[in-house]
């Protein structure tokens, strides 16, 4: 049975439900007087089915939060749980069963392998893991990301958002408790940034995907149902249904 088929067979969580919790989470780099805290005790909770956008200036810690979120880096002191299990206290080998079943990433620079092609790109998650995708998924997830008639084709002969489609794509093949973006816009132009955003909120909308996506742009922001600030390492501000004014107004604050 495949990770999607065996997914199916279970419940996801409830909209509603919190599937990310972090609490009171610190990052320092390096040690004395050289010492850097990229986070200084932020905590968060992300509910099922929600869009949650992570801003702030460069060097606020965003990225550092999202990594320790997804099990990509350790705190040095405070906890993450996803689906009720806490990754901070996970082995190596554990945490990658964690990630196999409940993560999915998506990068800026799209991380495809040149030498697959967009369906293998697409299940590699699977492939690694020794499943075979369910192919009615596999199916949907290629019509409506528009890849159907690109499934064959390698990441070379691929558009930058046709490639970053994939990417998504690969990301959601496992049907994901939770989706990781960092940046996901942020070396495409405009047309095609927009395209992408409206994939990663339809993904939302049509199958309550929870997603938490880091972003220095306001126009990717105001898709999203909270709006989380960090300056400093610390969460200083959140807004709901901001408009791209009220985003830039906050981002104006915290650089200044």
């Amino acid at each position: 049975m495949s990770v999607a088929e065996d997914q199916n067979t279970t419940q996801r969580p409830a909209s509603g439900d919190v599937v990310v919790a972090a609490h009171d989470l610190t990052r320092r780099y390096g040690d004395g007087d050289t010492a850097v805290d990229a986070l200084r005790g932020v905590s968060l909770d992300v509910r099922a089915g929600e869009l949650v956008a992570v801003m702030g200036p460069s060097g606020s810690g965003k990225s550092t939060l999202m990594h320790i979120l997804a099990g990509l880096d350790k705190p040095t002191t405070g906890t993450v749980e996803i689906a009720g299990t806490e990754i901070t206290k996970l082995d190596d080998q554990e945490l990658t069963k964690l990630r196999r079943t409940h993560i999915g990433f998506v990068f800026q620079f799209f991380n495809l392998l040149p030498m697959l092609d967009t369906e293998e790109n697409i299940v590699l998650p699977l492939s690694i893991a020794g499943e075979k995708p369910d192919k009615a998924w596999l199916d949907e997830l290629l019509d409506k990301t528009g890849l159907a008639k690109r499934r064959t084709h390698r990441p070379s002969e691929l558009s930058g958002g046709e490639q970053q489609r994939v990417a998504i794509s690969r990301a959601l093949i496992t049907r994901p408790t939770i989706l990781f973006a960092d940046e996901p816009t942020g070396n495409l132009d405009s047309k095609t940034g927009g395209e992408i955003l409206d994939l990663i909120r339809d993904s939302v909308n049509a199958y309550g995907q929870t997603i938490v996506m880091v972003t220095h742009e306001s126009r990717a922001a105001v898709i999203a149902d909270r709006i989380l600030f960090i300056a400093d390492g610390l969460i200083v501000k959140e807004l709901k249904g901001a408009s791209t004014e009220d985003v830039l107004t906050v981002m104006s604050t915290l650089s200044s």
